[in-house]
């Protein structure tokens, strides 16, 4: 897990290579969060994060989430 308390792992600069565009991402990150709080399920078997936001930054950096 990431060391530095009040910020966010993984960052969105850390994503930029997973879509041409970091509004594209932003957008994905909040669809998929929205889903994983209306849902309570995680592609992820050890996450990191507890919450929404974070499990989805994770779950795409891992490949679970492709940003069409």
């Amino acid at each position: 897990m990431n060391n530095q308390k009040g910020m966010r792992y993984p960052s969105i600069d850390q994503l930029a290579d997973k879509t041409s565009s970091k509004y594209r991402l932003v957008m994905a990150v909040a669809k998929r969060a929205l889903e994983i709080d209306e849902a309570k399920v995680t592609y992820m078997e050890h996450p990191s994060n507890k919450k929404s936001i974070g499990l989805a930054l994770e779950e795409i950096k891992s490949n679970k989430i492709v940003i069409k």
